[in-house]
């Protein structure tokens, strides 16, 4: 079998700040390779900002020419608005990556956490700190959203099936999702209706 070398672009989409990685796959060694953050002013019109979110991750695909990219899925919570703004700017963000021709893996964030942590309800200072250690990075990368595109990132590795074990991944991550998910509903009593 051959060895999969490939780079990787890991999203955390959002209209205020979109998060950014670039992952190196050597076979089963991932490596860091840079990350960052796009941000943008809420005084800036919504088109302003959704072109600097599409301009700059585009300038990011073609710096560092990634093959494939894994971004977050939307969370609508109970946030409708947030939720709907966050998906115009990982529209515009895959705008940039289709573009580039890359292919996309897209994953909830639970299955992001899953496969960086080892649980789907994992803290955001959880995600941070393995990120550091399966990166070999001397310190939690910052900002937040930059760690969970990296986290982003490192999830397409394992899901797409070339670390050893990929349906089992897929089946542990739909295993904690009906975990989270059943937890959820116990916690507002059972209502099923988990967004009051």
């Amino acid at each position: 079998m051959s060895r999969t070398q490939r780079i990787i672009l890991g999203i955390d989409p959002g209209l205020a700040h979109t998060g950014w990685g670039v992952v190196s796959q050597d076979g089963p060694r991932l490596a860091c390779v840079a990350y960052g953050c796009v941000t943008t002013r809420a005084s800036d019109g919504l088109g302003a900002r959704l072109l600097k979110v599409h301009d700059q991750v585009g300038a990011v695909v073609r710096r560092f020419r990634p093959s494939c990219v894994g971004i977050e899925t939307v969370w609508f919570g109970n946030n409708v608005t947030a939720a709907f703004a966050t998906g115009q700017a990982r529209g515009a963000a895959l705008v940039a990556c289709a573009e580039g021709g890359l292919a996309v893996g897209e994953f909830s964030p639970s299955q992001i956490k899953l496969a960086v942590v080892g649980t789907g309800s994992a803290e955001k200072e959880q995600v941070q700190y393995m990120v550091a250690q399966l990166l070999g990075l001397p310190e939690p990368p910052s900002p937040d959203h930059a760690a969970d595109a990296l986290a982003a990132a490192i999830c397409y590795s394992t899901h797409e099936g070339l670390a050893r074990g990929a349906s089992r991944l897929d089946r542990a991550v739909a295993a904690a999702v009906a975990r989270d998910d059943a937890a959820r509903r116990a916690a507002v009593g059972g209502r099923g209706d988990i967004s009051s």
